[in-house]
């Protein structure tokens, strides 16, 4: 079977020839017909999340998936062949850039009926972090004020429309040719991030969505009111994270350390800072298909590779300047 991984940590992508996945009682077999590049995919092949998220090389890569069902595991309920479906597989048993892949039936749910598969493709792990740090972690209301960092990008674009369909005053961060775009989603609020500092135009916010990381983290804090809570996507990891994911001691107090700056600053202000490293769930996904069939939530493809060039595909993440997602189409 073709598939695309890496053979070591900062190796290139390239294609490989691989083994048929084995189909546990509890897996679905899909036959891939789309998937999509995340950033981290990219992340995973250059090590930055190997104290935390561990896996041995050559790895398939790959986060999302829609396709349509091959076959079913003997303890498989509500699934069968020639179903369409889609997927975030869960973590350690990813592998997407490839023909066909095996997932739980927990992480799998049927298909929006009103997009294409290689939209739905582009859905999967973006429409699950927006949802988790939204409705999970932020229990966002009617009327509350929401932040959404790199509101044109993959997350942002689906995270401002959920938050407005929650009901949420919305700002964003964006570039000016972004603008209209970002605004088109539901924004409220946008703020050049290349001409205005946010920090210094916005405040009250209940929530912030910081998928940057860094200097922009840091200064999030600064826009929410007293009691309120900035969810990062992108790092540092916090005790709580590491304490779920059952680290080791060691690597638990390292964890610590590297949220420990952020994690004081919040508290001294009257915050909370949450790290999020989203998590499969075939349930929430179901919640999602309805919000894209009902038209709440629309997918935003910018732009679209051939399996061929699933490489070239993941390589563009670094160059950016594309709207939503990059969805890589199986022949």
């Amino acid at each position: 079977m073709r598939a695309f991984a890496f053979d070591a940590y900062k190796q290139p992508l390239h294609e490989v020839d691989v083994p048929e996945p084995v189909v546990g009682t509890q897996d679905v077999l899909i036959e891939i017909a789309a998937t999509a590049v995340n950033q981290l995919d990219d992340k995973i092949r250059e090590g930055e999340f190997k104290a935390i998220l561990p896996y041995k090389a050559p790895l398939v890569l790959g986060h999302d998936v829609a396709g349509t069902v091959v076959r079913t595991g003997s303890q498989v309920q509500g699934f069968a062949a020639g179903d369409l479906v889609f997927s975030r597989p869960r973590d350690h048993r990813i592998g997407t850039f490839a023909e066909r892949i095996a997932v739980d039936q927990a992480d799998v749910a049927p298909a929006p009926t009103s997009i294409t598969l290689a939209e739905a493709a582009s859905l999967p792990l973006v429409a699950l972090t927006a949802w988790q740090v939204l409705v999970v972690r932020g229990n966002v209301q009617p009327g509350q004020k929401v932040l959404i960092h790199a509101g044109a990008g993959g997350v942002g674009s689906i995270a401002i429309q959920l938050a407005k369909h929650l009901g949420a005053h919305v700002a964003t961060t964006a570039s000016g040719k972004n603008a209209d775009f970002v605004r088109d989603l539901g924004a409220d609020v946008v703020i050049d991030y290349r001409t205005q500092d946010f920090a210094a135009e916005l405040s009250g916010y209940d929530l912030v969505l910081d998928s940057l990381g860094g200097e922009n983290l840091e200064k999030s804090l600064q826009v929410l009111r007293s009691g309120g809570k900035v969810v990062g996507i992108s790092g540092p990891p916090d005790p709580a994270f590491a304490k779920k994911a059952g680290l080791n001691p060691v690597v638990r107090l390292a964890v610590a350390g590297l949220s420990g700056k952020i994690r004081r600053q919040a508290k001294k202000l009257g915050i909370s800072y949450e790290f999020l490293f989203m998590e499969a769930s075939g349930e929430q996904l179901r919640k999602i298909a309805a919000l894209v069939d009902n038209g709440t939530l629309r997918p935003v493809v910018g732009r679209t590779f051939p399996f061929d060039e699933t490489p070239q595909a993941v390589d563009s993440l670094t160059k950016g300047g594309s709207r939503g997602k990059t969805v890589v189409t199986v022949p």
